[in-house]
């Protein structure tokens, strides 16, 4: 009974470990876009990086440890504004809030690993995948995710050193065109985000000339606006109500 039982224990460890590597290799496969994606995009916040005062090795650390574009880079540009050690972190905070939501969705022994890159991208594949998903194809999406991120942001420094001003200024509005490829395809279909959007750019402007907000820093109007806007739009048009409607 006991060799039986042995051996089914094998069994199940081997299949186990056969199905992990199974799924692990085709997270390999589905992340080599993303990681490609996150390459050219990294390379232009590498540039941002490099206005910013930050060495190769800050850069690619920061992006090691920070997987998502828009939380780094407002943190990038508030450490080239020398803001304050708390308006980085609120400001990284309340961009990187929607990945709180998305890590509920992991299993909970993975959580923690998991959730160390939780990106829009990643959890895309993650979710199309059918049944249960395994912790180990998301585990090998990010082997290729995050040292494309990371490597993508050293390699746009060390262009960024090499290039003249012209076109290092030039490359580091790249970035900007990524945040307008991804809110305008929602804002064409949503007059609410499209609302949202139109009233963020008009109240960003305007914060920067009236007081009281002028005298803040941009990090601390940046923290403000994002809450005041999101918490408006939230309460009068929340997500129940729209599909009610739809």
């Amino acid at each position: 009974m006991m060799q039986i039982s042995t051996k089914n224990i094998d069994s199940v460890s081997t299949n186990n470990a056969s199905s992990n590597a199974a799924s692990f290799r085709q997270g390999l496969h589905d992340g080599i876009p993303i990681g490609l994606g996150y390459f050219a995009v990294a390379f232009s916040l590498g540039i941002i990086c490099r206005t910013s005062g930050l060495s190769v090795f800050q850069g690619f650390l920061t992006s090691l440890l920070n997987n998502t574009s828009a939380g780094e880079f407002a943190a990038i540009t508030l450490i080239g504004q020398n803001a304050s050690y708390t308006e980085i972190a609120l400001v990284t905070l309340i961009a990187n809030a929607r990945y709180m939501l998305m890590s509920y969705a992991q299993g909970f022994i993975h959580r923690l690993a998991m959730a160390f890159a939780v990106t829009d991208e990643l959890f895309g594949i993650a979710i199309s995948r059918p049944g249960v998903l395994n912790p180990y194809y998301y585990y090998g999406g990010m082997a290729v995710a995050i040292p494309g991120w990371s490597i993508g942001t050293a390699s746009g420094i060390i262009a960024g050193a090499a290039l003249p001003e012209r076109i290092v200024s030039a490359l580091s509005v790249a970035l900007f065109g990524m945040f307008l490829a991804i809110i305008i395809p929602p804002a064409r279909e949503s007059r609410i985000i499209l609302t949202v959007v139109i009233t963020s750019f008009v109240a960003s402007f305007a914060a920067a000339y009236l007081q009281p907000l002028a005298q803040l820093t941009g990090g601390t109007r940046t923290i403000i606006l994002t809450v005041v806007i999101a918490a408006a739009a939230a309460w009068l048009r929340p997500v129940q109500s729209q599909q009610k409607e739809a």
